[in-house]
């Protein structure tokens, strides 16, 4: 309960509420505890939608992601025969004559 405070022994808790009761007075310290607790539920509300955020952002992160799988065929080598590249397109010849 009081974990980020450390260890509160009955002590320390019976002076803090003593200096409490001597700081705000007997008659107001009922309101300014129910204000506190408002204001610390408030805060969690808060501090949980954003730990939620936070949280799915990660394991969104951290899912694997599908790897990509190469489509494309491997090339199959070739030989181009030149000479009959030039008989079909006779106008792309070089004219060495």
């Amino acid at each position: 309960m009081f974990g980020f405070i450390g260890n509160i022994g009955p002590w320390e808790l019976m002076l803090i509420l003593l200096v409490a009761v001597i700081v705000v007075g007997p008659g107001k310290l009922p309101d300014v505890a129910r204000g506190m607790g408002k204001a610390m539920g408030e805060f969690k509300r808060a501090t949980s939608g954003v730990r939620k955020e936070f949280d799915d952002i990660m394991k969104a992160e951290m899912n694997p992601t599908k790897s990509v799988v190469n489509k494309v065929p491997e090339s199959e080598e070739y030989q181009v025969d030149i000479d009959a590249l030039n008989e079909e397109n006779p106008n792309d010849q070089q004219k060495d004559e």
